[in-house]
């Protein structure tokens, strides 16, 4: 059992370079804690990361928990969490504060214009990927299809879509038949106990603000609740439902803002669902000011990631059970499948409102103003691919490398 200042040294190494999304993230603990320490076995890895996946919330952030957890207990398993994220929440506090101070001036909007063109290809890229692991089946692309035209074509609730692919999932089946279970007994007792606490602990915040009387951060608190019990399959997957949520039915941002919270939360370290503090810092300083702008950011992230502790703590005493259940396993792979329809959705809603300044979204299909093309954006996308695709740029030099060519471009365009 590794020493927990080891674990400490560890996981803080893993949260300050945890850039990139999921995959990056994945990839990173895999190097440190399979490859370079052997702490934890091949097998042992890639089945917990399998249960992430099942899991609501960021996969990445959880089996940063789980690994902790496996290896030094609950406190590493809290610590391992808790490194894992704050890094990238404090630099999203002060990129929410830059941003509401300056990002409305046309130099600093220019250089999100080229941010908002690499979200498309970086979001691309992960539909790309994912397909590639997820669509093995007749069953597995007909699912992503059906999830894509649901949320895209007939405007279904996300949570709809994920609870109907995973009953589709648990009657077709795993892809392959998964590994029996262990002998041993659950200890239900220390569930139970787990259970009690983190539900407490979650559900505290929002009580206090319904005393309180709070009524802008009681709405804050309850949106971001649902949003951390339906996360299925990262953030990308929730994304587009988040946005439509946040811009369409509450009002908070508008679609320009929330593209750019997904565009500055790319620049963090940490899981991407950190977009969330982004979206509620912003909402907050609009409906009461910097003070309420924080207030409501901090309380997005109790909401956010303190349910990934509550799944974390009480279900991996019994991970190697819940993989062997055939019916689970089916419905993953269902899941992950219906995941990859979200996200095309996903890349169109961002492409769309970036390439065109007006999308009318009043009927069944979002549809463009033809006449609205940004001929600078539509450079940038194709420049985003160059760099991303082609010369294949870290994502963190990219997104510097196309705020700059951005601020050029449209300073070459309109004389700012």
């Amino acid at each position: 059992m590794p020493a927990f200042s080891d674990l400490f040294r560890t996981f803080a190494r893993i949260g300050l370079l945890s850039f990139g999304g999921p995959a990056a993230q994945i990839a990173v603990m895999h190097r440190e804690l399979v490859e370079t320490r052997a702490w934890l076995s091949e097998k042992q890895f890639l089945g917990a990361l399998s249960f992430t996946m099942l899991l609501p919330g960021p996969e990445a952030m959880q089996l940063a928990t789980w690994a902790g957890w496996k290896l030094g207990g609950t406190r590493a398993g809290l610590m391992a969490g808790l490194l894992f994220v704050l890094p990238g929440a404090l630099v999203i506090a002060a990129l929410a504060l830059a941003y509401l101070a300056w990002g409305d001036v046309p130099g600093v909007a220019a250089a999100f214009l080229g941010i908002k063109a690499a979200v498309v290809i970086v979001v691309l890229q992960a539909l790309f990927r994912l397909s590639r692991k997820a669509l093995k089946r007749r069953a597995d692309w007909a699912i992503a299809g059906l999830a894509f035209v649901g949320i895209f074509a007939l405007n279904l609730p996300f949570p709809l879509i994920i609870v109907a692919a995973a009953l589709a999932g648990a009657w077709v089946g795993p892809p392959s038949p998964p590994t029996p279970a262990p002998p041993t007994q659950p200890d239900w007792a220390a569930t139970a106990r787990s259970l009690l606490i983190w539900t407490n602990l979650w559900a505290l915040p929002l009580l206090l603000c319904w005393l309180a009387g709070a009524t802008f951060l009681t709405e804050i608190a309850l949106f971001f609740a649902k949003l951390a019990v339906v996360t299925f399959g990262g953030a990308y997957a929730v994304l587009g439902y988040m946005a439509q949520a946040v811009v369409e039915t509450h009002h908070w941002l508008t679609p320009d803002e929330m593209i750019d919270a997904l565009g500055l939360a790319e620049t963090t370290p940490g899981p991407l669902i950190l977009v969330t503090e982004f979206t509620a810092t912003l909402a907050g300083a609009k409906a009461g000011g910097i003070g309420l702008g924080l207030a409501a950011g901090a309380l997005s992230l109790w909401m956010t990631f303190v349910p990934c502790f509550l799944w974390i703590f009480a279900c991996a005493p019994h991970l190697e059970r819940l993989l062997a259940a055939p019916r689970l396993a089916g419905a993953l792979a269902a899941i992950t499948a219906a995941v990859t329809g979200v996200i095309l959705n996903l890349s169109l809603w961002f492409a769309l409102h970036v390439l065109f300044s007006r999308v009318d979204e009043g009927g069944a299909l979002p549809r463009p103003d033809l006449t609205s093309l940004d001929p600078v954006a539509l450079a940038l996308i194709l420049l985003a691919a160059l760099l991303l695709l082609v010369a294949r740029l870290d994502l963190l030099r990219g997104l510097a490398v196309m705020a700059a060519a951005s601020w050029l471009l449209s300073g070459a365009v309109t004389g700012i």
